[in-house]
């Protein structure tokens, strides 16, 4: 007599028919499907005996509800990811879901693509661009103003300082003389154009001289000694009178040669003279 081979719950006869081992337990279709079966997290219908069934972390899916959340592709022989709300993710999906997004065009940058990194935040290449000129920046060097950033040409001719000579922006060095920006290649002399930072200069109506040229072509010759009145070094203070400059020191008496300046004179053809001289004349 053949011994009885019945299902575990039902105690049907198992004998030619289809049954599934579950925890060393006999259990014929029907009653897998209705105690036993694993529910698709998808789905939330059993997942029946004669279904192909896919788990991860303790959780089951027929195998065709096992899709990408977002795209709907099949997973069950492709790369996927879990996520902490529970979808499931295809590799491209869940990088868009999860990936850093560009700070210009705020859509996710992919791993691998042509990025720019600044400060913890993320740009795809051509949407790093110049605020000013919308170009992007690419490999150039930048600068920033605030929150936004500048192309070097757009920053200097937006933020820069102008050259009080040729008005352009002063990007480097440059000088500073009567609180005007000057670039170090602009500040020369007027007459010879010999560079002045650094060296003794006067300014005569918004030009600047070198010393020797100012001497020669601008100063105001001493009607006693006729040498160039400059006002550098010895004896800076001048007379003037009627059209006439003296050195403070050349104002004498043409006889005694006593110091006239702040005191009465005489003029006499060419010459001054105190007063007591100018009696003996």
């Amino acid at each position: 007599m053949t011994d009885r081979f019945d299902c575990y719950y039902c105690r049907d006869n198992l004998h030619g028919k289809k049954y599934v081992k579950k925890d060393d337990k006999h259990v014929c279709t029907k009653c897998f499907d209705k105690l036993c079966a694993n529910t698709c997290a998808e789905c939330r219908r059993p997942i029946g005996a004669d279904s192909k069934e896919l788990h991860h972390k303790n959780r089951y899916w027929h195998e065709d509800c096992f899709r990408c959340a977002k795209c709907y592709k099949p997973l069950a022989s492709e790369p996927f990811s879990a996520r902490d709300d529970g979808k499931i993710m295809c590799g491209k999906c869940g990088s868009r879901e999860d990936g850093n997004r560009c700070q210009g065009c705020y859509k996710v940058v992919m791993p691998g693509s042509q990025n720019v990194e600044y400060k913890n935040k993320v740009w795809h290449e051509e949407c790093f661009t110049c605020f000013d000129c919308k170009q992007p920046i690419r490999t150039q060097s930048f600068l920033t103003k605030g929150d936004d950033i500048y192309c070097a040409p757009c920053h200097d001719k937006k933020f820069a300082k102008k050259c009080f000579h040729c008005k352009q922006p002063i990007t480097s060095g440059g000088i500073s003389y009567q609180d005007q920006p000057w670039h170090s290649e602009c500040f020369v002399c007027h007459t010879c154009k010999k560079p002045l930072a650094g060296a003794r200069f006067t300014s005569h109506e918004n030009s600047v001289y070198c010393v020797d040229c100012y001497k020669t072509d601008v100063a105001k010759k001493c009607h006693g000694c006729k040498n160039p009145i400059t006002g550098f070094g010895h004896g800076t203070n001048v007379v003037n009178y009627e059209g006439y400059s003296w050195h403070e020191y050349c104002f004498n008496c043409k006889k005694c040669c006593l110091s006239l300046a702040n005191k009465r004179f005489v003029i006499n053809g060419d010459h001054i003279y105190c007063p007591d001289c100018a009696k003996k004349l």
